[in-house]
């Protein structure tokens, strides 16, 4: 947004450019309306425009045209206009406009047509104009009315119009259009762009070519426009009528005229003046009595109701304003460059005059002011009367800051860089008397009291306090009253010398001489720190403190502060200067020029403010639209419905509101303040900040409450929005009342498993007491087994000493058996050997014969065999098989080998199983090594152990089984 100036009057009003890449739409707007709220609407290229103060939105189109055309309808809906497309925006369940189409109310035949260019709503009906129809939308139907060229469709004094290029202008009657005017009636290229009331019974109507004519009944008038450089055939557009009784007409190729009901150009506003450029397309005024512009390129607001406005013509080549003085039917003005003077008129408003500027003096002037009807100046190189356009001087001292006469006598006291002069004006002639006293500080403030003592401060001295009657001045700091040394600024206001400082307002006190918080001014201005005080003819007292100008207004009963936000850091700080005349001229020197006040109109100005909250969204991972800034119909100011509460999950519980307060001129002067019912504990402090995000709020029903304030203080109503946050899944009835079954699940799971487990230690002292019993029973078999086993023990090892005793019994049978088949064998040798020997002496007789016959019996080894194989048998019953496994597990083994094994066995020495095996004891060691070996017995392992755990273990196989 950029502001700039308009400038025919002296007084420019403030223009606010709005410039494309602001508003982020189409360059062309083409119709502008405002709803109840304040919100502005614009017909752009792209769709329809709203602008709240604070933020743009933009709605196009279902099919992207370009909109020509909105108007409200009686029913507060947003008729819109475009190509192909007439319909209306209307709020949504969510309060964001949507679009709905009326094309199809029209014939299938009809449903293409060029651009709507008007709308108009008259009565409860609803007229669209494209180049070859006008719609009617009524009760619900649509009818057509077709013409070759449709140019123009209006209303003006409750009369619907529409200019019928073949037949002239119509007038709407009963359903019907009649005939007004007929077509060779007009001039000739008549063609209507706009009308609007004129005076009490007449209209003013603009052409495209023909200049601007006065409708009166049916008579058509010539209405000629006057002024410099005005094209009477140009393209005129449409005509506002101001409060003032004057006239703005726009134009497309000069910006827009006002013009006074004569015709005469008061003011050319165009991009020289300050507009972006000067192809004005549409006007509105709106409740602000502001004038909206719709540009060939951008918005513009004229400020036309401001009543603050800057004087800066190109003659002040934007010199500091230092002070200004009425002298005679003149308006001087003193800057930093020079002064200047203005012929006025006799108008309530002076910025209104627009007489030129004319130069008196070039340089540095200080002050201006009348003192006993001369006009007198201080500048940097002295003093100077004004007359008729030049200076004169009257002392050359350098640098005079201010002079006020002293009463009752032609004395004047003149503050300058060096201290203050006393002057004595004598007739036409002023003589310089020099300095008071002593004094030679600086004395740009400057006050004479009752006493005609001369006070005057230094912002880093004090307070001095000057006499005539006495050379040395005195001087007044914190010693003295004063809350500091340091920036007290003396003035005379309601005839009292007065004290600016910052702590407030300090008086003298004769009596005590020092200086007092002033008890007239005290509840007034308490502790502001105040740099200047300036009395206007109301009795209000003009202000400036922190670079901030303002007035304290007497006018009603309690005295309020009026602030000027608008001159905000614009004066000149250091030289406040406010001269003010009447309530209607307050002039305000600042940094480039003066500003010129109309405080009776800022006044009026001064209204109730209105805010509204134009966008509510839920923030998570992605933002949702909760609420687009409409509570009822899109030009109504209604509430939020009870039935229209949105209700949100709790995964929505964090929002950013959003809020505006449509105050366009000024919206930097607006600050808001926002309270979150069920949540905040008090309202914020104000801010200008127009947004708030509130997150992770708990389950609840909230309401969003916003107001907004002025520069004046004045507070708009409050407006609210109210939402529900479910609670999460978890603290829902249906769960609370799963958490109460569970509950009850749970002590009911207690309470049983208590049970159970009384139960089960009870079976448990049962199952312990019989486990006790059991294992006393067990212990009593126990006892009673062991008697028996030891009984039993006794039995078997009696058994087994039986049957060792039997072995050894049948093992002594087995080796007297053994000894007697070798004595036998012995003996059987005995005879073989002594048969042998009779054999070989003796003859072939019968006797030898026999004798051969016994040696071959006693020589049978089957017979030896068997009595081996009986052995063995008889062995192996009393050995448990000994032989027999020992075969099997050493299959190698041959048979003079298990005898030797039984042998060993029998525990026979190496002699006797010699002797049984017919073999030398040599013969037997050499039996035993082989033994070891095919047993595969190791060296350090006894061939008898060896044997005898093999015939042990076959013992305890046998007496397992």
């Amino acid at each position: 947004m950029q502001t700039a100036f308009a400038q025919t009057y002296i007084g420019r009003r403030e223009t606010i450019n709005y410039e494309k890449k602001q508003y982020n739409a189409g360059t062309q707007n083409w119709k502008i309306k405002q709803d109840a709220q304040g919100r502005v609407y614009f017909a752009n290229n792209e769709g329809v425009l709203v602008f709240d103060g604070v933020a743009w939105q933009l709605y196009p189109l279902p099919n992207k045209t370009i909109v020509w055309s909105i108007e409200f309808g009686r029913d507060k809906k947003l008729y819109t206009g475009g190509q192909d497309e007439i319909g209306y925006f209307s709020p949504g369940k969510n309060g964001k406009l949507v679009f709905s189409s009326l094309k199809d109310l029209l014939p299938k035949s009809e449903q293409k047509f060029s651009d709507v260019w008007d709308i108009v709503a008259y009565g409860d009906d609803i007229f669209f104009r494209t180049r070859t129809r006008i719609f009617r939308y009524h009760a619900g139907g649509m009818t057509l009315y077709p013409a070759v060229s449709w140019l123009f469709l209006g209303v003006c004094r409750d009369q619907l119009i529409a200019h019928d290029e073949q037949k002239g202008i119509l007038v709407f009657k009963n359903g019907n259009w009649e005939s007004y005017i007929d077509k060779p009636s007009l001039p000739a290229g008549f063609y209507i762009t706009g009308i609007t009331p004129f005076g009490k019974d007449s209209s003013l109507v603009n052409t495209a070519k023909n200049g601007n004519y006065i409708l009166t009944g049916k008579q058509l008038k010539y209405w000629e426009l006057s002024g410099f450089g005005i094209d009477n055939h140009q393209h005129f557009l449409s005509t506002l009528a101001l409060t003032d009784h004057t006239f703005l007409i726009s134009t497309y190729t000069n910006g827009i005229y006002q013009v006074d009901q004569n015709g005469k150009l008061m003011e050319n506003i165009s991009k020289k003046e300050g507009l972006q450029n000067s192809n004005v397309r549409c006007m509105f005024m709106d409740a602000d009595q502001n004038v909206w512009l719709g540009l060939d390129n951008g918005i513009d607001l004229v400020t036309y109701n401001n009543a603050v406005k800057l004087i800066n013509p190109a003659i002040f080549k934007d010199g500091g304003g230092f002070s200004i003085a009425r002298y005679k039917n003149s308006l001087y003005f003193a800057l930093s460059n020079g002064i200047y003077q203005l012929p006025i008129q006799n108008i309530p408003d002076l910025s209104y005059t627009n007489a030129p500027f004319k130069m008196v003096a070039e340089g540095l002037s200080w002050h201006i002011s009348t003192v006993n009807d001369n006009l007198l100046t201080g500048r940097d190189d002295g003093l100077f009367r004004v007359n008729d356009g030049k200076l004169t001087p009257i002392a050359t001292n350098p640098g005079f800051w201010i002079f006020e006469p002293i009463p009752g006598s032609t004395l004047i006291a003149a503050g300058n860089y060096e201290g203050v002069r006393l002057l004595d004006q004598k007739n036409d002639a002023f003589i310089n008397k020099g300095n008071i006293g002593s004094f030679n500080e600086s004395a740009r403030f400057l006050a004479i009291d009752d006493h005609n003592n001369i006070w005057t401060s230094h912002p880093y001295r004090g307070i001095y306090k000057l006499s005539l009657d006495n050379p040395k001045a005195k001087l007044y700091t914190q010693a003295q009253g004063l809350p500091s040394a340091l920036n007290n600024f003396i003035f005379k206001i309601r005839k009292r010398v007065v004290a600016a400082t910052e702590k407030g307002i300090y008086e003298y006190n004769a009596q005590t001489d020092r200086f007092e918080k002033s008890e007239q001014f005290k509840d007034i201005f308490g502790d502001m720190n105040l740099r200047y005080l300036q009395e206007d003819p109301a009795g209000n007292i003009w202000f400036v403190r922190d670079k901030e100008i303002g007035v304290m207004d007497f006018s009603s009963a309690k005295p309020s502060p009026v602030y000027i936000p608008e001159l905000s850091r614009r004066i000149l700080s250091g030289f406040e200067n406010v001269y003010p005349i009447n309530e209607q001229n307050i002039f305000v020197g600042s940094e480039n020029g003066f500003y010129h006040i109309n405080y009776a109109k800022y006044k009026k100005n001064i209204h109730p403010l209105e805010v509204y909250i134009r966008k509510v969204k839920a923030i998570a991972n992605t933002d949702s639209l909760l609420f687009g800034g409409y509570f009822g119909s899109a030009n109504d100011d209604a509430k939020q419905a009870k039935t229209n509460i949105p209700s949100l999950s709790f995964r929505w519980n964090s929002l950013h509101f959003e809020y505006s307060s449509p105050v366009f001129e000024a919206q930097s002067n607006v600050t808001y303040s926002y309270f979150l019912e069920g949540f905040d504990q008090e309202w914020s402090e104000w801010s200008k900040k127009p947004e708030k995000d509130y997150t992770n709020l708990a389950a609840g029903t909230y309401t969003f409450k916003v107001k907004a304030r002025n520069h004046q203080d004045n507070e708009s109503a409050i407006s609210a929005y109210t939402f529900t946050i479910f609670p999460p899944w978890y603290q829902t009835i249906w769960a609370y009342l799963v958490y109460l079954a569970l509950i009850i699940y749970l002590l009911y799971f207690f309470y049983k498993r208590q049970e159970i487990k009384h139960i089960k230690e009870r079976e448990n002292e049962l199952m312990l007491q019989r486990q006790k019993n059991e294992e006393e029973q067990k212990q009593m078999a126990y006892q009673h087994r062991l008697e028996l086993e030891i009984s039993e023990k006794e039995v078997v090892k009696l058994r087994n000493e039986k049957l060792e005793s039997e072995i050894e019994y049948k093992n002594s049978e087995l080796a007297t058996t053994a000894m007697t088949l070798v004595q036998k064998k012995e003996f059987i040798l005995k005879v073989k050997e002594e048969l042998q020997r009779l054999q070989k002496s003796g003859r072939d007789t019968i006797e030898t014969v026999e004798i051969k016959k016994i040696v071959r019996l006693l020589s049978d080894e089957k017979k030896v065999n068997e009595e081996w194989e009986q052995f063995s048998v008889h062995f192996n019953k009393v050995h448990a098989d000994f032989l027999t496994i020992v075969k099997e597990r050493y299959p190698s083994i041959n048979q003079q080998e298990l005898k030797l094994a039984a042998y060993l066995i029998m525990n026979l020495s190496s002699k006797e199983i010699a002797q049984l095996m017919a073999i030398s004891v040599r013969g037997v060691e050499i039996s035993r090594y082989r033994l070891r070996k095919k047993l595969q017995i190791p060296t350090e392992v006894n061939l008898f152990e060896f044997l005898f755990e093999i015939q042990r273990e076959c013992m305890k196989g046998s007496a397992t089984e």
